[in-house]
């Protein structure tokens, strides 16, 4: 009743609710509390008509897009940045009376779609893709039907949602200000900036600065006027050094990326760069150099994808493990949550509105009826072995629920889920215990891949939904209603990502000339066939990233931002570094702490807008190739390389110098 007392006197005293707190995005001090734009205490238009229709209209069409461009290209993009730009422009044609509680839903609702397709191809092709080797005709166990990708989609997206409830307090509201939230943060921006009326300023630079990283990734993706890449292998110097040494520099350009690294800051950017550098300019070197004759002979990219990146998937799994140990406090507390709510006579005090989750009675209630759903799924959908099936479902289960904080970790930190690096490990456990069972060969491939399939969408969804929440957390939405509408946006994105899926492999396929790429797909496949059909799996390799995890853990370094780095290509690394300098470079401006905080708050509105901007005209650019437009600028790629540099370095002087405007905060 006190905290009530004292939101609802804040805003009687005229606290200003069309703008986010100064606290919003730093650790608050003692006896310091955070106070949402929405009134925690205040009856707000959440879920409507408008809200969830309008969310369930743009999960299919995001669903869709997301799904082709992501067999297509390889990259799922964020739809929770768009469909948030949307809905708040929606809100402002149809003229809505305090649409942010809408808006929250919109964007909730609809982000269910990018999650869903990144847990769906990132497995469920690699079917399609071993069919080539194993055709139906004569191995009818390696034919998928619509049930079976739409079910593996349903159940792992309700899975991830069930299993991370009990956590959101711990992430979104305990640990405020510990993490940077980087995705969650620009969206938040975006909502925020349709309720801004009366200090107009913020909108508008939010606004130029997402035209400005739209327009300039919309311009190098399509007409490709400089290259999207830095790279030493451009110049004569740098193919030598990377033939002799394997040594090689690379930065992407991207304006999305300049601004993730600035919200990521300095700390973890630098740790996630030196993670890609141990990988680069030591493990590649020394592969390339040290190696057998066949290594020797690949580029550093093959080298990189073959072998380094396996250390770091090994690395991330170590990592998760440690997380799980340091968060069994944080399990125990959920489980004793749920104990203490199911004694009989047990008075629970409800939340307020802001607080409100929905029960943990009901969340393991229906946590009960998702496992045994999942139970009959693999023993009637699957396999039809009980003993077998059991024993699938002990594993995603187990692994599903412990890697829910990993996954939840990795998306507070860098805003990038390694979710396909988590089920790449969750593949080689699973198929490792069903081949010691009795279920191999080409069964054993389609048993693995759905099982996989399920859990990469539990954590896919995990990862999201932490973002969502926390975009709740700092607007002031109720999180039961976010938890309770997230389910059908679920079970709307897997119906259309699995009809989508299997129109996209009856039209294009993804194997042959002008198939569908699916590089994650390719990359499960190549990982399971020898596991169930007889092969060598490279344990060495993922075993020296257990280790390295561990020595990491032992020094004190994050293992898992380390780890990520390990992962995630060096081009898209490095661009992090770059922001987080910025990012250190507003935190010491000025001896005045106003000025300095001023400036930061300006940093990350400009830094938000060139990841939305970034974000949305990068789908702009995606169905632009979609539709056959394909320009050649003609330029030598060391002009390309010449053009890039001056561009960077023209739009970190707009980010600094825009930044450094502001003088101080009202």
């Amino acid at each position: 009743m006190e905290k009530e007392k004292q939101y609802n006197d804040d805003f009687a005293a005229g606290a200003d609710p069309s703008s986010l707190n100064e606290n919003a995005f730093r650790e608050l001090k003692d006896g310091e509390t955070y106070r949402p734009m929405m009134n925690p205490t205040g009856k707000y238009r959440e879920a409507t008509p408008y809200s969830v229709g309008m969310g369930l209209l743009l999960a299919v069409i995001f669903s869709a897009a997301a799904a082709y461009l992501g067999l297509k290209v390889g990259q799922v993009f964020e739809a929770a940045i768009p469909i948030a730009i949307i809905a708040v422009g929606l809100s402002g044609a149809l003229k809505l009376k305090n649409p942010l509680g809408q808006n929250v839903i919109i964007q909730s609702i609809g982000a269910c779609s990018g999650v869903i397709v990144a847990g769906a191809i990132f497995t469920l092709p690699a079917i399609y893709i071993l069919q080539a080797k194993y055709p139906v005709e004569k191995y009818p166990e390696m034919d998928v039907n619509f049930m079976q990708v739409f079910l593996s989609s349903l159940l792992g997206g309700v899975l991830g949602i069930l299993f991370f409830i009990p956590f959101r307090k711990y992430f979104v509201k305990d640990m405020h200000g510990k993490y940077p939230f980087p995705e969650a943060t620009a969206t938040t921006q975006v909502l925020a900036s349709g309720e801004n009326k009366e200090n107009q300023g913020q909108a508008l630079t939010l606004i130029v600065a997402s035209l400005i990283g739209g327009v300039y990734d919309y311009v190098v993706e399509t007409f490709g006027f400089w290259a999207n890449t830095l790279t030493t292998t451009a110049t004569q110097w740098g193919q030598t050094l990377a033939a002799k040494t394997k040594l090689v520099l690379s930065c992407n350009v991207s304006a999305a990326l300049l601004g993730l690294g600035y919200i990521i800051g300095l700390k973890y950017a630098f740790i996630i760069c030196a993670g890609s550098f141990f990988v680069w300019w030591v493990l590649i070197p020394l592969m390339g150099t040290y190696g057998s004759p066949e290594i020797v002979a690949m580029q550093p990219v093959d080298i990189f994808n073959d072998y380094a990146k396996l250390i770091g998937i090994g690395g991330i799994a170590m990592a998760g493990v440690i997380g799980i140990i340091k968060s069994w406090d944080i399990i125990k507390q959920a489980v004793g949550l749920a104990r203490k709510e199911f004694k009989v006579g047990a008075e629970v005090e409800k939340p307020i509105r802001w607080q409100w989750d929905i029960s943990m009675k009901k969340v393991v209630f229906f946590m009960g009826i998702a496992v045994l759903a999942v139970l009959l799924f693999f023993y009637f959908g699957v396999v039809t072995n009980l003993i077998q099936a059991l024993v699938a479902w002990i594993v995603v289960i187990a692994i599903a629920f412990l890697f829910t904080t990993v996954a939840a970790n990795a998306i507070a930190i860098v805003g990038t889920n390694p979710v396909s690096g988590m089920t790449l490990m969750t593949l080689i456990i699973a198929s490792a215990i069903l081949v010691g069972i009795g279920l191999n060969g080409t069964a054993g491939i389609v048993a693995a891949m759905i099982i996989g399939g399920v859990v990469c969408t539990a954590l896919s969804m995990a990862g999201g939904f932490v973002t969502d929440l926390k975009v709740g957390y700092w607007l002031g939405s109720t999180p039961r209603v976010q938890e309770s509408w997230k389910f059908l946006g679920t079970l709307v994105s897997a119906a259309t990502v699995g009809g989508v899926m299997l129109l996209l492999n009856n039209v294009y396929g993804f194997t042959g000339e002008d198939a569908l790429v699916a590089p994650q797909a390719n990359a499960m496949a190549k990982v399971i066939e020898p596991l169930m059909m007889g092969g060598d799996t490279p344990w060495i390799l993922y075993m020296v990233g257990v280790i390295l995890a561990l020595l990491l853990n032992w020094l004190g370094v994050p293992a898992l931002a380390f780890c990520l780095g390990m992962f995630i290509p060096l081009h898209l690394n490095t661009p992090l570094l770059v922001g987080g300098a910025i990012a250190y470079l507003l935190q010491k401006s000025s001896k005045d702490s106003k000025v300095t905080a001023a400036r930061q708050e300006r940093g990350t509105l400009i830094a938000s807008g060139l990841i939305a901007g970034g974000a949305l005209f990068g789908v702009f650019a995606a169905l632009t190739k979609f539709f056959g437009y394909n320009y050649t600028a003609g330029i030598s790629e060391l002009n390309l390389q010449v053009y890039a540099l001056i561009a960077y370095v023209l739009l970190i002087a707009y980010f600094v110098w825009d930044s450094f405007r502001v003088k101080k905060l009202k």
